[in-house]
């Protein structure tokens, strides 16, 4: 790959001011150089999955969630658990993945911002679903880094410099991942 790596990062969340949220805009701002990351943010547009729909041509926002997932070298998700798996919304998102080819082989980690102890079933069920899809799941690079929201600053960004230090290891290993895929 002669061009930066692009990380396509996907937030599970859409509820203003997320923690998960915070965590993708502070992977954005820690980002090493030869590196670009693009934050996906169509989650709330993409319509209900339905099988019979995922025929040519696609709903437009799953055709851009397809196209942003085909441009991108690897994938970071950040998703929060509710009622002890990932958000509808998200799962929603994953299931338009699943009858595409794009995201198969593509290196993809996640990191968990919850409390200790919490987003298990998240990891959980974002593990079963990567392997219907054929996602390369970047073991290294999955990561649980609980974000209090005394870290988050004024600007969503999380000012904690040992959290910064490990999303930028984060994104690192993902890079890495698709240089070697």
């Amino acid at each position: 790959m002669s061009t930066p790596p692009v990380i396509l990062l996907l937030s599970g969340s859409l509820r203003a001011g997320s923690s998960n949220e915070a965590v993708l805009r502070t992977a954005q701002a820690v980002a090493p150089s030869g590196m670009r990351t693009v934050p996906y943010d169509g989650l709330a547009a993409l319509p209900h999955f339905n099988p019979d729909d995922d025929t040519e041509p696609l709903p437009v926002p799953v055709a851009a969630l397809r196209a942003a997932i085909a441009g991108a070298d690897a994938i970071l998700i950040c998703a929060p658990e509710y009622a002890g798996t990932l958000p509808g919304s998200f799962k929603n998102l994953l299931d338009w993945t699943v009858g595409g080819t794009e995201i198969g082989g593509k290196p993809v980690a996640w990191v968990n911002a919850a409390a200790p102890g919490r987003g298990q079933g998240a990891e959980a069920t974002l593990r079963t679903v990567l392997g219907y899809t054929g996602a390369d799941i970047v073991e290294s690079a999955c990561t649980r880094i609980p974000v209090d929201r005394r870290m988050v600053g004024a600007d969503g960004v999380i000012t904690d410099p040992g959290v910064r230090e490990q999303l930028g290891e984060v994104l690192g290993l993902l890079a890495g991942a698709a240089l070697h895929s």
